[in-house]
């Protein structure tokens, strides 16, 4: 499209109500009860065929290094192919992190984990070319893993651990509003984070 927009972004009154809603119910692949329900293979599926975009925005995501660690390690060949890797991660020094580990009632467990996640896992790509990782310091609503039109949303409840928390398996269609509803959120969080994770940094 030359104008790099949706129909339903040029024309948001082009379809009735009831028409959009059907177009976005179908933008909902699957809806996982928990996180740790969905399927490995479907991980590693949304991993290996990106190509254009992978973007991770969490605080730490320490299951995904920690369990997909060769998916992770596909981040490199990915840039290397011309996709943009873009990772938000949590500021472990943030009180939106603090907070949330209060709500959880884990302390300071989460600040660790980030620490762990970035020196342990992120470490190696952060001067990668094509990957560029950001501290964010955000409120969390969601975390998103977003694979060029794919998209799982990791919905988050008040105290509730982000494994035990339902996920939603999106797919963009050029019509929904689902699917560029968190799209935007997570190019909102991107743009208006500045803190840079360069690898060399003392957590």
């Amino acid at each position: 499209m030359l104008v790099q927009k949706d129909e339903g972004w040029l024309w948001p009154d082009g379809y009735s109500r009831k028409r959009r809603s059907e177009i976005t119910e179908s933008e909902i692949v699957q809806i996982y009860p928990y996180r740790a329900d969905v399927p490995d293979d479907l991980w590693a599926r949304l991993f290996e065929n990106a190509i254009d975009n992978i973007g991770i925005l969490v605080y730490s995501g320490f299951f995904l290094a920690e369990q997909h660690s060769r998916k992770i390690e596909l981040l490199e060949k990915k840039a290397d192919e011309g996709a943009s890797i873009r990772i938000l991660i949590g500021d472990p020094d943030c009180p939106q992190v603090a907070l949330r580990g209060q709500e959880e009632d884990i302390g300071d467990a989460i600040a660790a984990k980030i620490r762990n996640v970035l020196l342990a896992y992120y470490r190696p790509y952060a001067s990668h070319p094509g990957i560029r990782i950001r501290l964010h310091s955000t409120t969390l609503y969601n975390s998103i893993y977003w694979f060029d039109d794919d998209m799982l949303v990791n919905t988050h409840a008040y105290g509730v651990p982000a494994h035990f928390a339902p996920a939603l398996h999106l797919r963009h269609l050029s019509s929904g509003t689902l699917f560029q509803t968190y799209a935007r959120s997570f190019d909102r969080v991107w743009d208006q984070t500045r803190k840079t994770f360069t690898g060399e940094e003392k957590l």
